[in-house]
């Protein structure tokens, strides 16, 4: 989509939410979609000084949202393109994590009962469709209990994105990283981040790691192998198109679930 305008018209990207492109089955605690999320992980992202695409226009009786189009490449494909070029967004989104990080809130002492709650959830789903979890339940929910209990108090949450993978990162010609797909955004662990993050960068998290609490770090890993389980599982259940991805997800995180509780060689 174009603007008009002297010169060379910009492009934008339009944001519509639309239910038929909800993939998600119904759940009792649903994916944030919608402009009402958006606009408030936008505008907090920018009052913590993190970059996300320009706000160019939005209309809440359509649930529509105009955006700045950021061209080229994400971080993901950037690190196979150009690594020198991806060696300098992870040092500067680095900096944007810490950005995040020093924007706290007091602390939600029920986060970790709802962490733990949806992560035995997530269990019980999984086990009714793998027989590999299903045989490590016992195992499963000793472990979460056990690291749930050794939890200490926290007096503070900070701002994270909740999905925070290469692919949701655009990069603009001096490789300052864009953050994308924000509407999880919320305040929590950092631990939290930190998990999805050392499973989505893999090999290239180390420039991204802080010090971090190692048991809630723990809780909040094997909380995410599970949803990612029971979640696609459920996606499948449905008309979701890229099947074969999601198969892997499953299978992936299965694997890293047992792992954790030694069931996996």
């Amino acid at each position: 989509m174009a603007l008009a305008g002297a010169g060379a018209p910009p492009t934008v990207i339009a944001y519509s939410w639309a239910p038929q492109e909800n993939y998600w089955p119904s759940v009792p605690t649903p994916h944030p979609s919608g402009l009402a999320p958006f606009l408030s992980a936008h505008h907090t992202l920018q009052a913590a000084g993190v970059r996300t695409p320009r706000l160019l226009y939005a209309s809440e009786p359509d649930d529509l949202a105009l955006v700045e189009d950021i061209p080229g490449d994400t971080l993901e494909t950037t690190f196979t393109t150009d690594p020198a070029r991806a060696a300098k967004a992870l040092a500067k989104l680095a900096v944007a994590l810490d950005h995040m990080a020093a924007h706290t809130c007091p602390a939600d002492h029920t986060s970790e009962d709802v962490t733990l709650t949806r992560a035995l959830d997530d269990l019980t789903e999984a086990a009714t469709r793998d027989p590999r979890i299903n045989a490590a339940t016992s195992a499963l929910t000793d472990h979460l209990h056990e690291l749930h209990t050794a939890l200490t108090p926290r007096p503070t949450h900070s701002l994270v994105h909740g999905e925070l993978g290469p692919d949701h990162i655009l990069l603009t010609p001096d490789a300052h990283p864009v953050l994308i797909d924000i509407e999880s955004l919320t305040h929590s662990d950092p631990e939290q981040e930190h998990a999805y993050l050392r499973l989505r960068f893999g090999p290239h998290y180390a420039p991204l790691s802080r010090p971090l609490d190692p048991t809630r770090l723990s809780l909040h890993t094997v909380a995410l192998h599970l949803s990612l389980v029971a979640g696609p599982l459920r996606l499948l259940d449905g008309d979701f198109p890229d099947r074969d991805a999601m198969r892997g997800i499953v299978e992936h995180n299965t694997r890293e679930t047992l792992r954790l509780v030694g069931m996996v060689g």
